[in-house]
């Protein structure tokens, strides 16, 4: 992290920070000083804005939507355009991310990686990724979207409504949610395109239940 210029450590439930993890640390003591230390999963997260998950372990198949992963070179760039809070998630050093995380999650990347041996050792997947992070920054226009958590989340929340009102099959909602959330997480839209889709939305759920009414 000190040698990307990243400073904000979040850990959950992390082992003991004793003194290995200084003498390994070297001289970036400061970034375990300063380390917020959380119980739960759920609670490191709530106050990010946009969250990114990582995993070695995707889906080849467009219709499961959980693990369907992007090129960290390819989406490198534009977390520079994004505004708010932004939170790079890994997983245990042996069992990584687990589904209802992932779940979470706006977006998940991949680093790629032979076929014959997937997985990379955590701390390398930490530096490739923030490499990749760094080395972007620099060539990344300064024009920042205007992503903010409760809006996100009411969007999620009416579209959901949608799916209820239409009735939609109870035993695809789960899947068709996170869908939709990753594709809301790829595109990125602006402040101005989420409070227009919203509006949509909003519009189409009071529609049909005045309709249901008469």
């Amino acid at each position: 992290m000190a040698n990307f210029d990243f400073k904000h450590l979040y850990l959950v439930n992390p082992c003991a920070l004793d003194d290995e993890c200084y003498s390994r640390a070297m001289h970036a003591h400061k970034i375990i000083d300063d380390a917020k230390i959380f119980t739960s999963f759920e609670q490191a997260v709530k106050d990010i804005d946009y969250l990114i998950a990582t995993s070695s372990i995707e889906s080849q198949n467009d219709k499961r939507h959980l693990r369907n992963a992007v090129l960290i070179e390819d989406f490198a760039s534009k977390t520079f355009e994004l505004d708010g809070k932004i939170g790079f998630v890994f997983g245990r050093e042996d069992f990584g991310l687990y589904n209802n995380e992932i779940a979470k999650c706006d977006i998940m990347i991949k680093i790629p990686t032979s076929d014959s041996y997937l997985s990379l050792n955590l701390s390398h997947a930490v530096n490739l990724v923030l490499y990749n992070l760094y080395i972007k920054r620099k060539f990344t226009p300064k024009e920042k979207r205007n992503i903010e958590k409760n809006e996100a989340e009411k969007l999620y929340e009416f579209f959901s409504n949608l799916l209820d009102e239409i009735d939609y099959p109870e035993h695809k909602k789960e899947k068709t949610k996170i869908m939709f959330r990753r594709m809301i997480g790829r595109s990125m839209p602006s402040k101005w395109e989420y409070h227009t889709f919203m509006g949509i939305l909003s519009r189409s759920v009071d529609k049909i239940k005045n309709n249901g009414r008469k």
